[in-house]
């Protein structure tokens, strides 16, 4: 008699970046939508989000497996006019660690006890800038039974079609005869040098100056700019000395952000004032425990 593969049990999992609320006095916004790393010398120096889990040996991991479930989801993408997931070795890692550990615990779960958060299983394991991360675990029997019985799953669908998601990482861990899986998805976003994250928001502080109908305003150089962006993302927080050190001669911004070309609301309406003449950028790229994965932090002066 022909057994027919069942769906065991499937969860799953789907977030957006974490926003910071401001914690001080100065004009402070989160970021409203993290990409790229720092140069060298205006990276922030900041304590790691969660530690490396160990690399189980490969041979607990069924990699063909992992190639048939990315060619199905990208077929079934493709059918929904969704683009296709690319494949990184980062995720790939984050999710057979976990498939690990779901086997070793006989169970499915997002996150065990002393497991870090799936944000900071990503940031350990990837140098992506993930805006979005989602994921989907299921026990089954093949990846042809997994793909179907998840994409019966309206949850686990909207994961695997998510046209947001244009990264993944695939992890597979067999277990007798049943296979457990993790998809671990994210929308990955361009990475940005600081001279071009300011390069981008002094457009947007022209572009919302056009707006306003007011002139441009002239920009300025300002050497402890960068150092006032960095000193937030070391301590995780838009409100700083040196930020206050600033404010005492400027109006002041601060903001973190994930879309360097566009200015959050409230801060392009202060852009806009008429009594403005000149405007001068710091900014610096961090990973933090509030973004494991990462976003630019910027101090924005005008006068």
């Amino acid at each position: 008699m022909n057994r027919v593969p069942r769906l065991l049990l499937a969860l799953l999992l789907s977030m957006a970046a974490a926003t910071v609320q401001p914690a001080t006095r100065l004009m402070a916004f989160p970021a409203e939508g993290p990409a790229g790393a720092g140069e060298p010398d205006q990276q922030a120096r900041l304590k790691t989000a969660a530690a490396k889990a160990p690399n189980p040996s490969s041979k607990d991991y069924d990699f063909q497996t992992e190639e048939q479930l990315l060619d199905l989801a990208n077929q079934s993408r493709q059918q929904a006019g969704a683009p296709p997931l690319t494949i990184d070795s980062g995720l790939s890692q984050a999710a057979r660690i976990h498939a690990q550990a779901m086997r070793e615990a006989r169970q499915l779960s997002h996150q065990f006890d002393g497991e870090p958060s799936l944000p900071a299983r990503l940031a350990a394991t990837t140098q992506l800038q993930l805006e979005q991360e989602g994921e989907n675990v299921a026990l089954d029997f093949d990846a042809e039974h997994g793909h179907e019985h998840l994409m019966l799953s309206a949850p686990h669908r909207r994961n695997l079609l998510n046209p947001a998601y244009n990264v993944v990482g695939l992890g597979v861990v067999r277990s007798g005869d049943r296979l457990y899986i993790v998809q671990d998805f994210g929308s990955a976003l361009p990475k940005y040098s600081p001279a071009e994250v300011k390069q981008y928001v002094a457009a947007a502080v022209n572009e919302a100056r056009r707006q306003a109908r007011q002139p441009n305003l002239r920009r300025r150089e300002w050497l402890g700019a960068d150092d006032a962006a960095c000193s937030m993302a070391q301590v995780d927080k838009l409100g700083t000395t040196s930020a206050l050190k600033l404010a005492e001669s400027f109006n002041v911004l601060t903001y973190t952000s994930l879309h360097p070309q566009t200015l959050p609301a409230r801060a392009a309406r202060v852009v806009a004032g008429r009594s403005l003449r000149s405007f001068s950028i710091g900014a610096c790229y961090g990973r933090t425990e509030t973004y494991p994965t990462g976003v630019y932090w910027v101090v924005l002066s005008l006068d």
